[in-house]
């Protein structure tokens, strides 16, 4: 199995990018490949309908929509940004929305989280796009919140609050079942 995996931001310190790298490792088994990207490797200009007018889409947004469509799993851990999403994760994918014939997500299933150094964990950003990804193309078989992220993560030990790597670890279960059973089904 082909696991994508990304954090909402282009903060080169980014705590969801260490989340999700984190949580990247429950699965990967002895098949699967592993890909975490990096926002900053898909950085253009702001969308803009004149923009795209002179210029066409930029090669960047193609070579993003590849990697989601290469992939049979994505992880997707939403920085916020004044409650919503960042504006290097939005005008990324406003750009890959303008691909003819596509949904951004093209039916994949994706866990998203988000985590913040908050008590909410990016639980606005997470509402958002919950309610959004599957107008995306997105199949969302999961979500999680870590909040207060300096106070439940350690590098190199994950999620050290045991009532959330608890229940962390029940989605993922969950959702390797699922990714499992179609699998075995052949979707």
């Amino acid at each position: 199995m082909n696991i994508l995996a990304f954090a909402g931001s282009n903060s080169r310190q980014s705590i969801n990018r260490k989340f999700v790298t984190s949580v990247s490792k429950y699965y990967k088994e002895a098949d699967d490949t592993v890909e975490i990207l990096d926002l900053n490797d898909y950085a253009m200009p702001i969308f803009s309908v004149d923009l795209e007018k002179e210029e066409g889409i930029p090669a960047l947004a193609y070579a993003f929509a590849d990697k989601i469509d290469a992939a049979d799993f994505i992880l997707i851990s939403f920085a916020e940004n004044n409650g919503n999403h960042t504006a290097a994760y939005k005008s990324l994918i406003d750009w890959v929305s303008r691909i003819p014939g596509r949904k951004i997500y093209n039916g994949k299933p994706v866990f998203i989280m988000a985590t913040s150094p908050g008590r909410r964990g990016g639980q606005s950003v997470l509402d958002i796009a919950t309610a959004r990804l599957p107008f995306d193309g997105a199949e969302i078989l999961e979500t999680f919140s870590l909040p207060e992220f300096y106070q439940n993560f350690e590098e190199g030990k994950g999620v050290t609050n045991m009532l959330l790597r608890s229940q962390l670890e029940a989605k993922v279960r969950k959702t390797k079942r699922v990714l499992k059973e179609r699998m075995a089904e052949g979707l």
